[in-house]
């Protein structure tokens, strides 16, 4: 019954995917390109302790309809935490692209204690819980409701990430240009001044001999390290293909900012001394085109960490000089890098125009060979099943795994081996699988909304993916975080064809304020039940807000009457509107569903 059951899922899914992409595509040729820009702006009375510069001024994508209590105060943690009855204060307009965990300030404290020979200081650093901000972080000025997919993969207001340096120093390399009250980016990158989808097609060719494409190559999960602002993600979406895209905050001025708004998968992050922050064996493809990263450095340990996150038989793509270049250190760099790569039992398959690919093999008896001859060391197997998260980098390799995955959209219904290990049947599998398609269709239903309203979607506690599963046949990506602290389910999610990352969500996420249109949070709060301060049912509603468009939706369920009621209560605090449903759980009964959006409101 569950082999049948299994496949007409897959063959149903198949179909709807089919269905969806002719509905983006149909939808982006009859003019229904930009979302409606009517909106309910709040605004909050100038307060005496607000900066010069954030004096009032007319915003003209929304109307004034009212006016709110909370006051402008840069605000900070107290414990034990106390909530103005006037509602929770507003940061000042300068904190409006806040990141509490990559924080300028905080983190050239901690220099002197930082290994900065490995660009420790790009890694999260978040501050003590005392010296957390706990304000609403305002929208910059003039701040408007984001161009929808598709279109924003091509224009975004300019008024929304208001910077000019990437344009001033990579405008000619088609990263992104100004065009009015808009930034254009022309697909363009570092290696692919020319498009990325000519450079898409270049590699398909070298991937498979020039008899394929990516996608025939097996390429389903990529992850793009140093990704700029994402074209090269972007523009593998019409091959079916998902990018987990990260950068660090830089001198790359707002890189992840621009490709969130875009509505490109992406996050920050480093590679310096800490292990990436999703499973092992998860991409079929790892790709760096000139990602400033010295993989021939440190014995090698950072392509080691590539290494761990390929799948057996995935690719390495590395377009940077050493691949071509002959002058200066290049070629001793070059030199350092191939003797690494063969240490770990890659083969170098292709170098050309600027790339080379390498291949990392399935082969263990050439990793024990070469552990003998102590060339490498082999990791121990059991830390593969651990989160990764805060993890330190680890000087070693991993013994291959035998993983055959079917391609998509199969790979969304597979049972993955690392279920059974955490007792999870394949029948409750299934069940959830489907009862998550259900749910999806009743949150439209009750949100009211347009299919393109919503683009950048997390589920902050995914579970098994099947609500991501659900939306597959949506024009949204969805960000899968799992939890350190709940059983690691990610790798299953992986398997399954979705992104998504570990997370403690007693402290921010790597992200920039304004990234999605909605939050998913099933059982959430009651796994943070009873924590320390930092965890408090406030702190992790202050996040929300925090990564939350204006007019963007949280749904929250799974949890008992007195959370569902005490969040109704503070909801009006954090300038949300709240609605109450009743929808079936999992078992079948009737739970609490509370829908939350968040008015767009500014400081005038």
């Amino acid at each position: 019954m569950g082999i049948i059951n299994m496949r007409a899922f897959d063959w149903k899914t198949g179909q709807l995917i089919t269905a969806a992409l002719l509905v983006m595509i149909a939808s982006f040729y009859t003019g229904t390109l930009f979302a409606r820009n009517s909106s309910f702006l709040y605004t909050t009375p100038q307060q005496q302790n607000v900066q010069q510069n954030e004096n009032p001024s007319a915003n003209d994508s929304a109307s004034v309809s009212g006016a709110f209590s909370n006051k402008v105060s840069l605000t900070y943690r107290t414990i034990p935490l106390s909530i103005p009855e006037t509602g929770i204060n507003i940061c000042p307009l300068t904190y409006n692209e806040y990141i509490p965990c990559h924080d300028i300030s905080y983190i050239n404290e901690l220099m002197s204690k930082l290994d900065l020979s490995r660009r420790e200081e790009l890694e999260r650093h978040c501050p003590p819980v005392q010296r957390r901000l706990f304000c609403l972080f305002p929208p910059p000025t003039d701040y408007k409701i984001p161009i929808r997919w598709p279109t924003s993969r091509d224009y975004v207001w300019r008024s929304n990430v208001n910077h000019t340096h990437l344009a001033e120093v990579k405008g000619g390399q088609n990263w992104v240009h100004d065009k009015d009250q808009l930034w254009w980016f022309p697909g363009g990158g570092t290696h692919f001044k020319n498009g990325a989808s000519e450079y898409i097609q270049r590699l398909g060719n070298m991937t498979t001999n020039e008899t394929g494409d990516l996608h025939s190559a097996g390429v389903f999960q990529v992850l793009d390290v140093g990704c700029g602002v994402a074209s090269f993600s972007a523009y593998l979406l019409p091959f079916n293909i998902q990018t987990m895209s990260f950068a660090p905050k830089d001198g790359h001025e707002n890189q992840i900012q621009f490709a969130l708004e875009r509505g490109i998968g992406a996050m920050i992050s480093s590679l310096s001394t800490k292990q990436l922050p999703y499973p092992s064996n998860s991409f079929e493809m790892v790709h760096c085109s000139r990602c400033r990263v010295d993989w021939h450095e440190n014995d090698g340990i950072l392509i080691k960490e590539v290494d761990r996150l390929l799948r057996p038989n995935g690719y390495f793509i590395y377009s940077a000089p050493p691949a071509y270049r002959k002058d200066k250190d290049f070629p001793l760099i070059w030199d350092k890098l191939t003797n690494l790569t063969s240490a770990m039992c890659w083969k170098l398959i292709a170098r050309k125009v600027q790339t080379a690919i390498w291949i990392k093999t399935d082969d263990n008896s050439c990793l024990n060979q070469n552990a003998e001859q102590k060339f490498i060391t082999i990791c121990d197997s059991t830390d593969d099943f651990n989160p990764s998260f805060k993890t330190p980098l680890r000087n070693c390799i991993a013994e291959r795994v035998s993983l055959k995955l079917p391609p998509k959209p199969q790979r969304l219904s597979e049972y993955s081996q690392s279920l059974i290990k955490l007792g999870i049947g394949r029948e409750k599998f299934l069940a959830d699988t489907i009862y998550w398609q259900d749910q999806v269709r009743h949150y439209w239903r009750l949100m009211n909304v347009e299919e393109k309203e919503v683009r950048n979607v997390m589920d902050m506690n995914a579970f098994l993916g099947g609500f991501s599963v659900a939306l597959s046949t949506w024009p949204v990506w969805v960000m899968n975080v799992v939890p350190v602290s709940m059983n690691n389910t990610l790798s299953a999610i992986y398997d399954r064809g979705l992104l998504g990352a570990f997370h403690d969500w007693c402290e921010p996420f790597s992200t920039y304020p304004r990234t999605y249109d909605l939050l998913h949070a099933n059982k959430l709060f009651s796994n943070y039940k009873n924590r320390e301060d930092g965890c408090l049912q406030e702190d992790i509603m202050l996040e929300m807000d925090r990564v939350l468009r204006p007019q963007g939706y949280i749904i929250i369920r799974g949890e008992d009457d007195s959370v569902i009621s005490r969040i109704v209560d503070l909801a009006p605090k954090f300038l949300w509107e709240t609605q109450l449903h009743f929808l079936e759980d999992d078992q079948k009964r009737m739970e609490s569903v509370l829908f939350c959006r968040k008015k767009f409101w500014a400081i005038l």
